[in-house]
Order: structure tokens, then sequence, then C-alpha cells
């Protein structure tokens, strides 16, 4: 089972399959040092038993968890906290400073995608919302680090895709763990002429140039590796930077230029991303991918039209 289920990426970092839609789709983090463990992300309630099964493959007490740390509130990145926490007797919950009140009371968070899912597909998806007790949370402020046996954890803020986002720096791996802020990047998006990655433009807090800011702080640390939610570990490079900061730059181009017919933007997402895909395997028959981009660009294409909305306000 744990072979199937996790994954050992060296540096003391296991990847967990999240079980959220499909397999290889969401994951979250083990991390390990001097006998004490950190959570990054929590998938949602239904992955909290993904990680029991790890734990007790390796022999490992819920009480040497000592931080469940999701990157941001949002549900497929913050969904198990709470049940995490009380499972957990000894881990403390570390969220950013914007977003610890969504999970200590999830009711909004709860209703706005109830709202968007309908109760039965949010039920399937998420499952019972825990609360987090408020003594078992720390807000995290950016430039802060806290440590678990001999890691030290750095935090920035890191907005763009949503404004209670930070991403997590890892000296020993010399990684970031980057939630939503360097795009998705499925083991069916690496493709043989190269990784592709892309951006995350999700309701309802997409700001571009922030998330081009946020992509600059990533870079600042000379990175080796990104630990993505959506999915896993990938070797950071300039190129793979330089191609989100230019699709950013695209997408507002194709969201402009469909603002009169705001239902093609979609379908202009998939079309663009599987250029880019194309272009980095020519010679090669890449329209396979097609169906893979459109999840993600459903999802993108509704924040464009959030932020069309609000730029034209």
């Amino acid at each position: 089972m744990e072979q199937r289920l996790a994954e050992d990426l060296g540096f003391g970092i296991t990847r967990i399959d999240a079980g959220y839609v499909k397999p290889g789709f969401a994951c979250f983090y083990l991390l390990e040092s001097a006998g004490q463990f950190a959570v990054i992300e929590t998938g949602t309630v239904h992955s909290v038993d993904m990680l029991e099964q790890v734990l007790q493959a390796r022999d490992i007490s819920r009480d040497q968890v000592r931080y469940v740390i999701p990157t941001h509130v949002h549900l497929d990145h913050a969904g198990g906290a709470g049940l995490m926490i009380q499972r957990f007797p000894e881990a403390q919950l570390l969220v950013h400073q914007r977003g610890a009140r969504h999970l200590v009371d999830p009711s909004k968070l709860v209703a706005a995608s109830r709202q968007v899912y309908g109760d039965s597909l949010f039920e399937q998806l998420y499952g019972e919302i825990v609360p987090v007790p408020v003594q078992r949370v720390t807000e995290v402020a950016d430039g802060e680090s806290f440590q678990f046996g001999e890691r030290i954890l750095l935090f920035r803020d890191t907005p763009g895709h949503a404004d209670h986002h930070f991403c997590i720096w890892d000296e020993i791996s010399q990684g970031w763990f980057s939630g939503d802020v360097f795009g998705t990047s499925y083991r069916w998006f690496r493709t043989p002429g190269g990784d592709f990655s892309m951006p995350a433009t999700t309701p309802s807090q997409f700001r571009p140039e922030a998330l081009k800011a946020s992509l600059a702080v990533l870079a600042e640390r000379n990175p080796q590796r990104i630990y993505l939610t959506h999915f896993c570990e990938l070797r950071y490079s300039t190129q793979l930077q330089a191609s989100l900061l230019e699709q950013i730059d695209d997408y507002l181009t194709l969201a402009r230029q469909h603002e009169a017919n705001p239902e093609y933007l979609e379908t202009a997402i998939v079309d663009y991303s599987l250029g880019r895909v194309q272009a980095l395997n020519p010679g090669q028959d890449m329209s396979f991918m097609r169906e893979h981009f459109f999840p993600d660009a459903q999802l993108n294409a509704k924040g464009l039209i959030v932020w069309l909305q609000k730029e034209s306000a």
C-alpha cells in the first residue's frame, strides 16, 4: 500500500498522494528531522487516513508530528488541517496570518465551496471540514522561521494566486514548497522535450503582478527543487521560471481578447498550452495531451474573468 501511496524523495522528504480527484492530481509532504515530523499541505479530510497509513508503516507515532502547514487555505491544500490537528496531539498549525481565521471558523470557506460545487460533489471531494482550536494555531508572518529537530523552515509571503499564500524554503533540500505559486505540473506534463508547468490563476484573488513578484522571491534563493502540490517534485530551472512569467502575460492577452465572449476562454487556454508543449517537442504529435489541460484551464479561465471584472470596475 505505502509503495503506491508514498514516494521517498530524499532529504528526509516523502511525497504522499492526497487522493484528491484522481491519483497524481494533488499531494502533500511529510518531512523528518531527528525523529520529529512536519506535514506540508494537508489535502482534504479524506487524505488524513493516507498519512496515517504511511506513519503506521514506518512505525512513526502520532505525537512525533510537530507541525501541520498548509501553504494557503484553499480546501485542496488545507481541508484536512482540522482533522490532522485533532489526530496529532503535539502538532501546531502554522498558517498564513490572512488565512488563519478561516481554519478556526471554516463556515465561510465551506459555504463558498458548497455554492461552487453543490452539496453532493462537495461531500465527495472535501467531506466534513473540522475547525482548528485557536490555541493550536500559530499565525505566520513573512520572513519567520520555525525549527523542528535540526530542520529550519523559512516562510515567505507569496501572494498572486491567493492573498493568504506563503511558500516554504527548506535549506536541506535547497527546495521551495510552492503551493500553487509555481503553477501545476502533473506527471503527465513532464514531456520528453522538457517539463511544463501551467500557471494557477484560479478565482478569486489572482493578481498577475503579485504572482510575478512572488516568482521572483522564489528565484532569489537559486533553488534546486520545487515541491509542487500539483504534483510532486520538479527540478527548478530558469527556463521554467521564464515560461511561467511569459504564460501569465499571455493569459492576460487571451483574457482581453475573449472579454466579449468569455465562454471561449477555456478552450483558448487549452489551445495555447498545447502549443507550448508542442514547441517543447518538435516533430512529435502531442495532441493526446489536450484533454489533460481542461481541468486547470476551466479554473484558470474563471480566475481570469474575475480579474477582468475587477480591472474594469
